[in-house]
């Protein structure tokens, strides 16, 4: 159980419960959030990867500071910040980072690279045509002359690696969707433009030229990303890197003067205007990860993970928490809300068919009191099981004993809630709406629609999770038709479609959640080979992450790490982990996924999830 209720911040019925048990369109998630308040150490800070460092999340202060302290540039690329993410786990990038890229597969890219720039300097050139303002003028030509001097590196990549761009063979169609859509961009031939040899005014050559700059930023922001990524990844003793001059090359690229460009020619255009932008930019962005994606790599690559999945030999067997993993807040605040909200107020008396329920007021200080109760006991559970200090190398056996200590702490604060009687008198259909508008992690659902529907996957979904109503989880994913799910929960017991209050209490520990695995997992025929992945955010998924084959922390839970570092667990960021992967990679010796090895790899996105196990 985990209590994210709070007095000081409660929902307003007007604003949140009416809208999830209603049919009304739901607020943006920043409008619940701000009303909730999370589990202690959820979503502490903790140190992320780079990757993740550059993809914070979202909240309503910051997408209102967003708006009002950076420029347009900068805020396409905060809300397309996300698919960035995607880039780094192309086979190619991940094989570049390693530095065992093939030869053969880098000469082709130095080639498809050139196909780009050319495309590149041509667009500068009419989009110079198109500029009205000197200064805009002189900074494209700038920009332009970069390109050239990019052109002229790119010859001396063909002289040390022996790569010739005319004999590179064809341009490939992921080359060509990005060069045809930027010169036609460049060209006008952008819906409800002219073209450049009708557009009579300045104010209209300009804005040509705005849209030629929207369709390149994410090209150089993209690349200069990347560089940075890659090289905070280089030994520094590695001097051997065959790669090494390309990387530390992007890595002091800069996409500043291409943003502030298109920043200054976007001032005056219309809101009509900077939504074609956008929507130039996000589509850019799309077709230059597909490019990296698109490049040919033959070699064995540890991602992504299905890429070698045979249906008929293999099962993927997934693994997941619920709460703060899949959703943004915790299903216990929204039960909470529906009890509260449904309760009759003090003057008003229940008929006689009906159960006894406290008041909305009454019930709201039983609320009030357990989440105390059960955020000073938790705070203090955590620092009973610590170690007395750090210890080296995986302590498993001293954790399961440990987490024990936990798993009777959330037992005995179940009771409790049972005890109270706040869950006695909900109505199923509530519950049910509830669940049904119950906002997910961005990509979560997308994730799993990918796993479900793909027929050449041989795949399995499980969620565990200590949520008090499975009921309220099947009805949150049945709006993505994921129906397939297995889902492991607690219970509410019904009386005529009304809780009474009692719980089937079916996983409500740590050691819970462990036996729901390996029961799992066993249950699996030894008719294929089986590969577990295990997702999770908090300390109650820690022993499954760890027996997993694969075990992916989502979120920086601070007191998740502290009591894995403390017990020996290492927590590693994905891209990081993947690159060292790779990197020791031998074909026929390379090391397998394989449970209980210590380290659990962790990530800021179900993106980052995507790209690892389907690709970008």
């Amino acid at each position: 159980m985990r209590f994210l209720f709070s007095l000081k911040n409660p929902i307003k019925p007007a604003l949140c419960l009416s809208t999830l048990l209603s049919s009304t369109p739901a607020p943006p998630p920043h409008a619940r959030l701000s009303l909730l308040r999370s589990h202690s150490g959820s979503f502490d800070s903790a140190p992320r990867s780079p990757i993740s460092m550059a993809i914070p999340p979202l909240t309503a202060m910051s997408v209102a500071a967003v708006d009002s302290e950076v420029g347009l540039a900068e805020r396409f690329w905060i809300k397309f910040r996300r698919e960035s993410v995607l880039a780094p786990y192309a086979p190619f990038v991940l094989c570049l980072a390693s530095g065992n890229l093939r030869i053969e597969t880098f000469r082709h890219y130095i080639a498809q690279d050139v196909h780009f720039l050319r495309a590149f300097a041509q667009a500068y050139e009419l989009a110079g045509e198109c500029a009205d303002d000197d200064d805009a003028k002189i900074s494209i030509s700038n920009l332009r002359k970069a390109v050239l001097e990019e052109l002229k590196m790119h010859d001396s990549f063909v002289q040390e690696w022996g790569s010739d761009h005319g004999k590179e063979g064809t341009v490939n169609s992921a080359t060509v969707k990005y060069t045809d859509f930027l010169l036609a961009t460049a060209s006008g031939k952008v819906e409800g433009v002219k073209g450049p040899g009708k557009l009579a005014t300045p104010f209209e050559r300009t804005k040509l030229a705005a849209y030629t700059l929207g369709a390149m930023t994410p090209c150089m922001r993209l690349y200069a990303f990347l560089g940075k990524e890659l090289k905070a990844l280089l030994d520094v003793h590695e001097g051997s890197h065959p790669y090494r001059k390309w990387i530390e090359n992007y890595s002091s690229a800069s996409a500043v003067q291409t943003e502030d460009l298109l920043d200054k020619l976007s001032v005056s255009l219309t809101g009509e205007e900077l939504d074609i932008i956008e929507k130039l930019y996000h589509q850019a962005m799309k077709l230059e990860i597909e490019f990296f994606s698109a490049q040919p790599v033959v070699q064995p690559t540890v991602a992504p993970l299905t890429k070698e999945h045979n249906p008929v030999e293999d099962r993927l067997i997934i693994f997941s928490d619920f709460d703060l993993t899949c959703t943004v807040v915790d299903s216990s605040a929204i039960l909470a809300e529906i009890a509260i909200v449904t309760a009759p107020k003090s003057d008003k008396i229940e008929s006689e068919n009906q159960l006894a329920r406290m008041s909305s007021a009454d019930l709201r200080n039983t609320w009030g009191l357990l989440s105390q109760q059960y955020t000073e006991e938790y705070e203090q559970c955590i620092e009973s099981i610590m170690l007395p200090e750090k210890v080296d190398g995986l302590k498993y056996e001293a954790l399961c004993k440990a987490l024990e200590q936990l798993s009777d702490f959330e037992k005995r604060a179940n009771d409790r809630v049972i005890e109270s009687g706040v869950l006695k008198g909900l109505n199923f259909e509530d519950i049910k709406r509830a669940g049904e508008r119950l906002i997910l992690q961005d990509g979560c659902t997308a994730f799993f629609q990918k796993i479900v529907k793909n027929v050449n996957l041989t795949a399995n979904v499980h969620l565990l999770s200590y949520c008090w109503c499975g009921d309220l989880i099947r009805s949150a994913f049945s709006s993505g038709d994921l129906h397939e799910l297995n889902i492991h929960a607690n219970e509410f017991t019904f009386k005529e479609s009304i809780s009474t209050g009692e719980i089937v209490k079916k996983v409500e520990s740590p050691l819970d959640k462990l036996e729901a695995f390996k029961n799992i997992s066993n249950d699996c025929s030894n008719d294929r080979k089986n590969l577990t992945v295990y997702i999770g955010d908090s300390v109650g998924d820690l022993l499954c992450l760890l027996e997993a084959d694969i075990g992916i922390v989502i979120g920086s839970s601070s007191s998740l790490r502290r009591v894995g570092n403390q017990f020996g667990v290492s927590f590693v960021p994905l891209f990081p982990g993947l690159v060292k992967k790779q990197k020791d990679y031998v074909e026929g010796r390379f090391s397998s996924w394989k449970g209980l090895s210590g380290t659990l790899y962790t990530v800021s996105s179900w993106a980052e999830i995507h790209a690892f196990i389907f690709g970008c």
